[in-house]
C-alpha cells in the first residue's frame, strides 16, 4: 500500500466546495503574538495582546466551521461550546494511561481535542488519523494558535499497519462499530504496536453473558453506519482472534445528555433526538440506547 498516493488522492477533496471555503478561512487567520495554551477540561487559548477586532475576526472563522462535534474549546475569550463534552470520556480513562515518552496514536481522532489533552502528558510523539477534511481543518485551526507538534494524518485505520513507524499506546475511541470487519480492524491495530504496546478502545456495548452483538438495519441511534454492537463476551473473543495476549475491561459508562448534546456549535440533531421521546431506555428505532465499554489491550 502506497501510503504517499493514498495521501495526494485524499488532498484532492481539499478542492471541493464546502470544503475550499473552510480551508480558505483556517489560510486567512490573523496573526497572534503572546500566545498562552492552558490545557485543561477546556483547551484554551489566549493573548494579553489581541484586540478586540482580531477577536470577532477568529470566533467568525470558528463559527464558519461547524458542526464542532469534539471540544470544548476556548480560543481568544470564544467559547466553542462543542456536541460532546468530550472531558467526561478523557478523564474517565485518564488513570488508565501513561503516555509520557511514549509514540501515541488517535484513531479517529476528530479535530483532536484528546490529542491536544495528551500534551500534557509529555509523549514523544502523537499522530492522529482521521479521514475527515472537516476534522483536519478544524484541527489546523486550533493549532494555528497551538503550535503544537502533533501530527495528524487523513488516514484511517486499515492504513495503521503500513505506516512509517509502529506506536507504543493506540487510543481507538468510537471507532470500532464504524467497521464492517471489527476483528480486522483489531488486527490492524495489533500490528501496529511495538512490544508491550497497548490499545485502548471504547466502543458501543450491550448487555449479555453471550458472545453475541446486535447488528442494526439501516440505523442505531440515528447512526447509519453502525455495523456491530457487542456484548463484552463477543468484545473479549474478537480481541483473542486479533491475538491480543491481554483484554481488561476499564469502565462502561452509558451516554447521558449532559455528555452529548445539540449547540449552537452544531446547529442540528443530538443524543436527545436520537432516543425513543416515550423511553430514552430505547434508541428512537427501539434498540437498547448507548452504552460504552471501555477496554485497554495488550500486544
Amino acid at each position: 500500500m502506497n501510503l504517499e498516493e493514498i495521501r495526494k488522492e485524499k488532498a484532492k477533496c481539499f478542492s471541493w466546495k464546502d470544503n475550499k471555503v473552510r480551508k480558505a478561512i483556517v489560510d486567512s487567520l490573523p496573526i497572534v503574538q503572546d500566545l498562552e495554551i492552558d490545557i485543561g477540561d477546556v483547551v484554551k487559548i489566549s493573548s494579553k495582546s489581541i484586540d478586540t477586532t482580531t477577536k470577532e475576526k477568529i470566533k467568525k472563522s470558528a463559527l464558519g466551521l461547524r458542526p464542532w462535534r469534539k471540544g470544548p474549546f476556548e480560543i481568544f475569550d470564544t467559547f466553542i461550546d462543542s456536541e460532546w463534552r468530550s472531558f467526561i470520556k478523557y478523564n474517565l480513562i485518564k488513570k488508565y494511561f501513561n503516555l509520557k515518552d511514549k509514540i501515541v496514536g488517535d484513531i479517529g481522532c476528530n479535530n483532536g481535542y484528546y490529542m491536544f489533552r495528551m500534551l500534557e502528558e509529555n509523549p514523544k510523539k502523537i499522530v492522529g488519523f482521521d479521514p475527515s477534511a472537516l476534522c483536519k481543518i478544524q484541527f489546523d485551526f486550533i493549532n494555528f494558535y497551538a503550535k503544537s507538534k502533533i501530527r495528524f494524518e487523513m488516514l484511517g485505520i486499515e492504513h495503521l499497519p503500513y505506516f512509517e513507524h509502529k506506536f507504543d499506546l493506540l487510543f481507538c475511541l468510537g471507532v470500532l462499530y464504524h467497521r464492517p470487519n471489527p476483528v480486522q480492524s483489531l488486527k490492524d491495530l495489533y500490528n501496529s504496536l511495538n512490544k508491550n504496546g497497548e490499545v485502548i478502545i471504547d466502543t458501543f456495548m450491550i448487555d449479555g453473558d453471550e458472545p453475541y452483538a446486535l447488528v442494526p438495519a439501516k440505523s442505531y441511534s440515528k447512526i447509519p453506519n453502525v455495523y456491530f454492537v457487542p456484548t463484552i463476551k463477543a468484545l473479549e473473543n474478537w480481541s483473542i482472534k486479533a491475538k491480543f495476549s491481554n483484554f481488561e475491561l476499564l469502565e462502561i459508562k452509558k451516554t447521558e445528555l449532559n455528555e452529548q448534546r445539540r449547540t449552537d456549535w452544531i446547529l442540528g440533531e443530538s443524543l436527545n433526538n436520537f432516543l425513543n421521546p416515550k423511553n430514552p431506555e430505547l434508541t428512537i428505532e427501539g434498540y437498547p440506547a448507548p452504552k460504552r465499554a471501555y477496554v485497554k489491550l495488550r500486544k
